[in-house]
């Protein structure tokens, strides 16, 4: 399968990364249920047993760029919302990470909590992927958080 990201339009893209997510949610056991409306922030839910996250979705097609959430809809003192963020690198399968929204209580260099008091812009949560940061976001891996979420939620 070729992996050809910049052929696709932004919409594309974003929708190729939801469902994606949601496969590899499927595939790690999980029930998902899409929700009607994205008005919240999130693009699905996925129940394991008796839990269930909500699960917002990003992606960016390079190894470094930003993704944000608005702080209107991405409360970060929810222990059971997740961002799962979605790189695409050209001719490369796509790199899922996984991250807790509670990570953004202690932002740093990766994980930004940006005001902007006075701007134009609203508040907002966001990714910062750069050489610098790319070491800190592997500790987010799909594979090595799944783990963890399966391990204290099952």
């Amino acid at each position: 399968m070729e992996y050809n990201w910049s052929t696709l339009s932004h919409l594309q893209v974003g929708r190729y990364s939801e469902y994606f997510v949601k496969m590899a949610f499927t595939l790690q056991g999980f029930e998902v249920y899409t929700t009607e409306v994205d008005d919240h922030g999130v693009d699905f839910i996925a129940k394991l047993g008796g839990h269930y996250f909500e699960v917002q979705v990003k992606s960016l097609r390079e190894v470094s760029g930003y993704a944000f959430m608005s702080k209107s809809k991405f409360d970060i003192t929810q222990k059971n919302l997740l961002l799962a963020l979605v790189i695409l690198k050209e001719r490369v399968e796509p790199e899922i990470y996984l991250i807790v929204a509670t990570e953004w209580t202690t932002p740093n260099e990766l994980l930004k909590d940006r005001d902007f008091e006075g701007k134009k812009s609203a508040p907002e949560y966001g990714v910062n992927i750069s050489g610098k940061t790319r070491g800190l976001l592997e500790q987010y891996d799909f594979d090595k958080v799944m783990g963890e979420l399966r391990a204290t939620h099952t």
